[in-house]
């Protein structure tokens, strides 16, 4: 289990801390060799007149946050407004492609007691044609990421990719219009639109993930002093992580609203203001990314780093193979694994394609160790996904007294907004001015354990809506004799614990998720690791198809349990597998930075 561990039992930061040493960074680091005098110079500049903690300090005193730059919550806006576009449109997708256009509209609108359609395509394409949107989404970023690390920058590639998605939503406009919708032609605009959204929101998501990270300078532990007079320890990994919080936070602000607001739209207006809205709202990016522009903290492309960073990782796997499957494991796992790739090691002269130091080969071992991490999100994601499609059919199977069944979805982005806040002002504070550092892959593990918490929850209410639903384990399709649906007299708000777990497990997944690919990629592959990390919830798409046959009347126990189980297990397993990089974290956020011609 991932416990709490404290700042006293974390042994491997002493072989870091004298690089924190009351000493000026230039000089340790010229003299041990590590960087460039142009390169020392540019960490001076950021750390110049800054006091650095002492080995015992390390370890003694307690460790907060910075401040976080109004430059960063600019991007946050301008992520509020994608977010608020991409969910609210999406949110009527199923509505739009699944029910048919209702009998004298024009617009596609039911009305208080009708159905809101427009294609009348049925349930299997709205479900193909969803999926395929969040696997688009989500493939998409790994593109965008090559991009903006090897041509255009990750401020050029996130404009580029605004106009991208500000076209896609103009298109989905012009597919709901009075007129063309619900016609053939409004089938192809659709998925048109589809595709050119997908792509702007993928080439926009791993960029500018990294970008509101990079608005925070320091990159060293530096000390401060509080106004009550105390010392602490003014910790860079604790700003991202709280820069990545709020964020988050922007992100579900967005979300919600969005989704509430359009649901609404579709139904009483109709699908056409349902997709114009959002495209209203998302013009509030361009202008934010304008007033900016020369105020954002950018990197610069560097060429693309991706092919040396696999001659690196192959080079070093040279010699390591064995007939025995046992050794070749141990062997590409060992910790010395890197050691072979480093420029200092390598005897007589060096491959054309060398062009960096060692630090550099750190760089990409870190960057590596956090896709192994990555690996494992997919597993969690399953947990997650339940609230987008499961959740809300067992909430239409029990008494919602009014209440639209498909908008009980958004108590997770409101939990999200509430805890949040109280995670940073209140429960993150506690532990540290209780000496306990909660270190994200300790993070991450719970992230686990409350997803599965979740689906526990849900397989319970699963248990009950069937034994007091009229038609026992036939819940969704039970129905009177005129038709009307029949409900267990169950409250819908029993549902409230999986949707507060699930988003107490995306404060400490995902969140920390976003945060541990920012701070554990070269500084040169922040956006094709951020991309890889996005890329997890396209794999988990994919596997959640395996799932489709559970997801149905009367084996809902099962899906929920299994995958309850499932997201449980991974999470012991995973923190067994990362308990020894979990004691590095120290080590691995405060190396110098590598040299890359």
């Amino acid at each position: 289990m991932a416990g709490l561990e404290s700042d006293r039992e974390i042994p491997a930061a002493l072989t870091e801390v004298e690089r924190h040493e009351k000493l000026t960074y230039d000089c340790s680091l010229r003299k041990d060799g590590t960087v460039s005098d142009e390169t020392a110079d540019k960490v001076d500049s950021t750390h110049e007149g800054l006091e650095f903690p002492t080995a015992e300090e390390l370890i003694t005193l307690r460790r907060v946050s910075d401040a976080i730059p109004w430059t960063a919550y600019m991007i946050a806006v301008v992520e509020l407004a994608e977010r608020f576009s991409y969910y609210g449109a999406s949110a009527v997708f199923v509505n739009y492609i699944q029910q048919p256009l209702p009998p004298n509209s024009t617009t596609g609108a039911g009305g208080l007691n009708g159905q809101s359609g427009a294609l009348g395509k049925g349930q299997q394409m709205s479900t193909g044609l969803t999926t395929f949107y969040q696997f688009w989404s989500y493939v998409m970023p790994i593109a965008g990421a090559y991009i903006a690390d090897s041509y255009w920058g990750r401020y050029k590639t996130v404009c580029v990719s605004v106009a991208i998605a500000m076209l896609g939503h103009v298109i989905m406009i012009i597919s709901s219009i009075p007129g063309i919708i619900g016609s053939n032609a409004s089938v192809g605009i659709f998925i048109l639109s589809l595709v050119v959204t997908g792509a702007g929101a993928g080439g926009f998501k791993s960029n500018i993930s990294p970008l509101v990270a990079e608005q925070y300078r320091q990159t060293k532990m530096f000390i401060s002093t509080t106004k009550s007079g105390e010392r602490v320890i003014v910790d860079p990994s604790l700003t991202t992580s709280r820069i990545y919080m709020y964020f988050y936070l922007f992100i579900n602000i967005g979300a919600l609203v969005g989704q509430i607001g359009m649901v609404y739209a579709e139904k009483f207006v109709g699908f056409w203001l349902a997709y114009t809205l959002p495209t209203i709202v998302f013009l509030l990016s361009p202008l934010v990314l304008w007033y900016g522009h020369g105020k954002y903290r950018t990197s610069p492309p560097t060429g693309s780093v991706l092919a040396t960073a696999i001659r690196v990782w192959r080079y070093a796997m040279r010699g390591r193979w064995s007939w025995n499957p046992i050794k070749t494991i141990q062997n590409l796992t060992a910790d010395d694994f890197w050691e072979s790739a480093k420029p200092s090691k390598v005897i007589g002269e060096k491959p054309a394609w060398m062009r960096f130091d060692d630090n550099w080969v750190e760089e990409v071992r870190r960057g590596f160790k956090a896709c192994s991490v990555f690996l494992w999100f997919p597993i969690y994601w399953l947990s997650y996904n339940q609230l987008n499609n499961n959740l809300t059919s067992q909430a239409a199977t029990m008494s919602t007294h009014g209440l639209p069944n498909d908008v009980l979805s958004n108590l997770d982005p409101l939990a999200l907004i509430i805890f949040i806040p109280l995670c940073d002002l209140v429960f993150y504070p506690a532990l540290a001015r209780w000496r306990i550092n909660f270190k994200p892959l300790q993070k991450i593990a719970w992230g686990f354990y409350t997803g599965s918490a979740a689906m526990v929850w849900a397989t319970v209410v699963q248990y009950y809506t069937y034994k007091t639903n009229p038609c026992g384990y036939h819940a969704a399709t039970c129905v009177d004799s005129d038709g009307n649906p029949l409900v267990s007299p169950l409250n819908v708000w029993i549902q409230s614990g999986s949707y507060v777990l699930i988003a107490f497990s995306e404060i400490f997944a995902s969140i920390t998720g976003l945060e541990y690919a920012f701070t554990k990629a070269p500084k040169n592959m922040r956006s094709l690791v951020m991309s890889i990390f996005l890329f997890t919830s396209a794999l988990a798409a994919a596997i959640g198809e395996a799932f489709v046959s559970l997801s149905t009347d009367p084996l809902l126990i099962w899906n929920y349990g299994s995958v309850s189980v499932l997201c449980g297990i991974s999470g012991i397993v995973f923190w067994i597998l990362v308990r020894k990089l979990n004691l590095e974290e120290d080590k691995l956020n405060n190396m110098a930075e590598g040299r890359f011609d």
